[in-house]
C-alpha cells in the first residue's frame, strides 16, 4: 500500500472513502465532522440525533456525499468513551474501518488523526492509527491460484494534517510504523508458509535476505559445525528428519561498540510432529507454526536495521523440524546440552525446551546485557492464559518491568508467571541431570524453569507465545492466522532501551 502524508483539509482530498472517527455519546461534532457535515446538507448530524450512529467502540456508518465533496464516501468509526481511549482502540478502530472499505472494493482512502484528546501523543496516535490500518488490512495469498482477480485490497492511504507540525509529527510516525507493519508482515507471511516451503534451509535463506542491510551480519552454523560445539540436544531433536538443522545467528550492531548486546532467542522448529511422542492429527497442520517465535527474533533485527535505532542486538534461532524418523529420539534417551549438563528425554513433542537449552547456552558467548527467549512452547501456557496473552517468566524484575511498559504500549500482552525454586523439583531426573518434562502441573512454568538451567546468570526473559502466536478467529488488527507476535514488543522494549553508563 502506498502512504503519503500531505498538509490539506479532509474536504478537499478526492478519494473514493473519507475514514473519521467519533467519540460515544459526544453532545458536540468534532470540527472536522461538523465541517463535512455542513457540506453534505446535515446527514451525519440527523443519523446521530436519530440514535442510528452512537460512537460505540467499532461501530461503522457508511454515508454517500452525492458529490457535496470530492471524496464519494465518508466511513465513520466508533472509538467509545473519549475517557477510555487508548492505543489499541486506535488501532482495532481504524483497523475495521479499512477492513470495511475494502469489502466495499474501494481502492483509496484518505483519514485525519483528529479528534484524539490531548493527553494521547500525537505521533502515538499516528503510529497506532497507521498501523492498525495496515496490519487490518494483511492477507495471506500466494497459494492461491483460483479468481485472484476477486482478491480485494486497498491501494492507498493518504494521512491529512492541518498545519505543519502535525504534518511534521506524521511524516516520522507514519515511516516508522510502514517499517514495523513490513517486519510484521514479514513475520505473519513465513508464519504462515507450509513446512515443505518454509524448512530450516528456508528459514537461514530469509535470515541471509535481512543481513543485507547496513550494520546486520549473518552466520549459519550448520550440522557438523554443531557437532564439534556440542550441540547435541539441537542435534538429538533434529535426528529423526531429513532436513539438516540450522543454526542461525543475526547480529545487528548500531550502538556504540562497547555497549553489551542484548540477545533475542527464537524457537525456530519449522514443523512438529512431536517426533515419536506422535502429536493427534487433529490441528497438526498448524505445527507449521512452531517456528513464530524464531521468526519474531528475525523480524525484530529486520525492524531494528530499517529505523536504524542505536542498540546492539543478536537474533540467535536454532532451527529444526521434530519428526518420528527411523533415527529420531526416543523417549528415555539421554543428551549431553552444549552446557554440558545432561538431559534425559521423557517426551519427545518437549522438544522446544531441548533447541532453546543449547541456543541459551550460546548465548552467553556474547555476555549479553540481557536474553530474551520467544517460543510456541507449551500448551499448558494456552490454558493458564488464553489465546491472546504470552505468559512471561524471567529472572530479572527490571527487565520484565521494561517488557511489561513495552507490552502495555503495543497491546502485545505479557502476564507473568512465577518461576520460584519450589518448582526445580519438578524437572529433577533420577539418572540425568534434568529431564525435560515435569508433570502435567504447572507445565509453562516448569518448562521455563528447564531453561532457566541453560541462562547462566545473564538477565534473562521467557516469554511463552504458544496462545497468541496463531489465531483461529479474526482480532481487530490481526486477521485470522499468524499474528507476527513479538516484532512490535521487542521492537518497542529496544526503542526504549537506555545504553549502558560509560565511565
Amino acid at each position: 500500500m502506498k502512504i503519503k502524508v500531505i498538509k490539506d483539509s479532509l474536504l478537499n482530498i478526492e478519494v473514493d472513502t473519507l475514514i473519521v472517527s467519533y467519540f460515544e455519546d459526544e453532545k458536540d461534532m468534532p470540527p472536522v465532522i461538523k465541517a463535512i457535515d455542513a457540506k453534505c446538507g446535515g446527514i451525519i448530524k440527523d443519523m446521530i440525533d436519530s440514535g442510528d450512529f452512537t460512537g460505540k467502540l467499532y461501530e461503522l456508518s457508511v454515508h454517500y456525499t452525492a458529490k457535496a465533496l470530492p471524496a464519494k464516501r465518508i466511513v465513520m468509526v466508533g472509538l467509545g468513551k473519549r475517557t477510555e481511549l487508548d492505543l489499541e482502540k486506535l488501532r482495532g478502530g481504524f483497523s475495521k474501518a479499512a477492513q470495511h472499505v475494502r469489502s466495499l472494493k474501494q481502492k483509496n482512502v484518505a483519514t485525519s488523526i483528529d479528534p484524539i484528546p490531548s493527553d494521547v501523543p500525537a505521533d502515538k496516535a499516528v503510529e497506532a492509527v497507521t498501523e492498525g490500518i495496515l496490519l487490518g488490512l494483511y492477507q495471506f495469498t500466494p497459494y492461491k491460484t483460483l479468481d485472484r482477480d476477486k482478491i480485494k485490497d486497498v491501494e492507498s492511504l493518504t494521512i491529512v494534517c492541518e498545519d505543519n507540525k502535525s504534518y511534521e509529527i506524521s511524516k516520522a510516525a507514519v515511516k516508522s510504523s510502514q517499517i514495523i507493519a513490513k517486519a510484521v508482515y514479514f513475520v505473519r507471511d513465513i508464519v504462515s508458509r507450509p513446512g515443505n516451503n518454509m524448512t530450516p534451509t528456508d528459514l537461514a535463506n530469509e535470515a541471509i535476505k535481512i543481513a543485507k542491510r547496513k550494520n546486520v551480519k549473518v552466520t549459519i552454523i550448520n550440522a557438523s559445525e554443531m557437532k564439534k560445539m556440542g550441540m547435541n540436544a539441537l542435534l538429538g531433536v533434529a535426528r529423526g528428519s531429513n532436513e539438516p538443522p540450522k543454526f542461525i545467528i543475526l547480529e545487528y550492531y548500531g550502538g556504540r561498540k562497547s555497549d553489551p548486546a542484548g540477545v533475542l532467542v527464537g524457537k525456530g522448529i519449522t514443523f512438529d510432529s512431536g517426533g515419536i511422542s506422535l502429536k493427534p492429527a487433529a490441528k497438526m497442520d498448524e505445527m507449521k507454526t512452531d517456528m513464530a517465535g524464531g521468526a519474531a527474533v528475525l523480524g525484530t533485527i529486520m525492524a531494528v536495521a530499517d529505523l536504524k535505532l542505536p542498540v546492539n542486538v543478536v537474533a540467535l534461532v536454532p532451527a529444526t523440524e521434530n519428526l518420528p524418523g527411523g533415527r529420531a529420539l526416543k523417549p528415555g534417551d539421554i543428551l549431553k546440552s552444549m552446557s554440558g549438563q545432561t538431559i534425559e528425554v521423557l517426551n519427545t513433542d518437549a522438544e522446544g525446551r531441548l533447541i532453546l537449552a543449547d541456543a541459551l547456552s550460546y548465548a552467553g558467548k556474547f555476555k549479553p546485557a540481557f536474553i530474551i527467549d520467544l517460543a510456541t512452547l507449551t500448551g499448558a501456557c494456552v490454558v493458564a492464559l488464553g489465546n491472546s496473552v504470552a505468559g512471561m517468566m524471567g529472572t530479572d524484575d527490571n527487565l520484565k518491568e521494561d517488557i511489561k511498559k513495552a507490552a502495555f504500549a503495543t497491546g502485545e500482552k505479557v502476564w507473568e508467571l512465577p518461576i520460584w525454586e519450589d518448582y526445580q523439583d519438578a524437572i529433577k531426573s533420577d539418572i540425568a541431570d534434568f529431564k525435560n518434562v515435569g508433570n502435567r502441573d504447572a507445565g509453562a512454568i516448569t518448562a521455563a524453569v528447564f531453561l532457566s538451567q541453560f541462562v547462566g546468570d545473564h538477565p534473562w526473559v521467557h516469554l511463552d507465545i504458544a496462545g497468541p502466536a496463531w489465531s483461529e478467529k479474526d482480532r481487530p488488527y490481526s486477521p485470522k492466522g499468524a499474528s507476527g507476535i513479538g516484532v512490535r514488543l521487542l521492537v518497542e522494549f529496544l526503542r526504549n532501551r537506555k545504553p549502558a553508563a560509560h565511565k
